[in-house]
């Protein structure tokens, strides 16, 4: 459903969310080993989340990133519409044009699905990166995820 590009940005805002206390930066090579994710990878991720103003970040010896916002004010489908966009609360499951063109002929699954899609656009749109980050378990990871 969600792509791993934006998995990742979850993970680590949740991991930013509860180990970056007020003004403090966590640096990129931590964050990586810590969640097993690709320093390169992650780098273009948390860029993205940056620019958007999720996350800050600070250049130099004592930088790193940091939750840029109140965790309460992002939703899981804030992140998903800048990572992945809006396609999973919109497009067709079976990935056919013609569910998401008026007039068309739909899949055989269009009407199942719809309310569906919408009740997975009401969780993303309810859950804050604040409730995954008060579920975390340092040990375990996400608890229930």
């Amino acid at each position: 459903m969600l792509s791993n590009t934006c998995k990742y940005g979850i993970r680590a805002m949740v991991y930013l969310a509860v180990h970056a206390s007020e003004g403090k930066k966590i640096g990129i090579k931590k964050i990586s080993d810590d969640l097993d994710i690709p320093t390169p990878f992650l780098g273009k991720i948390l860029q993205m989340l940056t620019k958007k103003g999720f996350l800050s970040s600070l250049k130099g010896p004592h930088g790193g990133f940091g939750i840029g916002k109140d965790p309460n004010e992002i939703s899981l489908y804030d992140v998903v519409l800048l990572i992945d966009g809006e396609g999973i609360f919109t497009g067709c499951l079976v990935g056919i044009r013609s569910c998401e063109e008026s007039g068309k002929p739909k899949c055989a699954i269009h009407d199942d699905y719809v309310p569906i899609r919408n009740d997975i656009k009401k969780l993303f749109q309810k859950r804050t990166i604040a409730y995954l980050a008060s579920i975390y378990d340092a040990d375990d990871g996400l608890v229930g995820l």
